[in-house]
């Protein structure tokens, strides 16, 4: 039923803003992964011809390939609205958030309240699709902008601990038919990242989709040749090849296919994604660790990526 508050904003029915007041938008997160976006005052033209929308730029997309135009519609006096499904396949990275009205250059919004309490400790239900996570933040600058991941499978870290030389790890496996049969005799796997043919496998212990993991610094420490070391955290099936895909590689691809026609996934990174936390680095910090080797003393320390993934790093103390 359309109320006298949902009618379309429009200049006459509030006072018109500066034209260099930036334009806020306050999102709502559920807990599936979608997103909805509301502005406040953005006026039209031209109320007759309803034509805004907000639009989302993958950054670094010189092309504008990678662009996702959601459609405005009204929800409320002096309020229009957007709305971002979970099923809307959004590529991994961040995305800038604009409004566009009509033919007019589309503008940057800035940050509003936002509403993120469904994505603390979020636990996704059972499913097959590609685990979406949308986090909407404040960039230096002060605009609104969206980090986005797209993994099929996902294994998320929990708690670490680092007691005795050893990073324990706790984790839990997501968007697998069945997470018994891929975590039996599965391992976390530590790949040297300047060198990728060199990876050390730990055995997981695995109850249902969660799983836990000990990695020994010693072994990574031993390693070291100097600078520094960087060791990404992978979490590989037993009968992993070495062609095998990952679960970020295939997600956008899988997004687009049925469950039965989704290429089988071999090893996915271990990260931390389903919370409201959208730079996880600064946040998560570990205690460093300092272990003697041939070549001298390291330190070894744990720590989350840009992206969000686990990896460790050893350099000199």
């Amino acid at each position: 039923m359309t109320t006298p508050s949902a009618q379309l904003p429009t200049p006459a029915s509030r006072p018109e803003p500066e034209a260099s007041a930036p334009l806020r938008a306050d999102s709502v997160a559920d807990s599936a992964g979608g997103l909805t976006f509301d502005i406040v005052d953005l006026v039209l033209p031209d109320p007759a011809d309803w034509n805004a929308a907000l639009v989302l730029r993958l950054r670094g997309d010189a092309e504008g390939a990678d662009e996702v135009r959601l459609p405005l519609s009204p929800a409320g006096e002096r309020r229009v609205r957007a709305v971002l499904p979970s099923t809307v396949a959004l590529p991994e990275g961040r995305w800038d958030v604009y409004v566009a009205v009509g033919d007019e250059r589309p503008r940057r919004l800035v940050p509003g309240l936002n509403d993120l309490r469904s994505l603390v400790d979020r636990r996704p239900g059972p499913s097959l699709s590609p685990l979406a996570v949308r986090i909407p933040y404040t960039t230096k600058h002060g605009n609104l902008s969206l980090r986005s991941w797209l993994r099929a499978p996902h294994a998320e870290a929990g708690e670490l601990r680092v007691a005795d030389g050893t990073l324990t790890g706790r984790g839990r496996l997501y968007r697998v038919e069945r997470p018994v049969a891929w975590l039996s005799g599965a391992v976390v796997r530590a790949r040297l990242r300047r060198d990728p043919s060199v990876a050390l496998d730990v055995p997981v212990t695995a109850d249902c989709a969660d799983f836990d993991f000990s990695l020994s610094y010693a072994d990574l420490a031993a390693h070291w040749d100097g600078g520094q070391d960087v060791w990404d955290l992978w979490l590989a099936r037993a009968d992993e090849g070495e062609e095998a895909d990952d679960g970020r590689a295939t997600a956008e691809a899988a997004a687009e296919a049925a469950p039965a026609d989704r290429p089988p996934v071999a090893r996915v990174r271990v990260a931390r994604i389903l919370d409201d936390v959208v730079d996880k680095k600064p946040v998560f910090a570990y205690p460093a660790l300092s272990l003697a080797t041939d070549r001298g003393s390291v330190r070894v320390t744990p720590y989350y990526t840009a992206d969000n993934d686990l990896s460790v790093r050893v350099e000199g103390a």
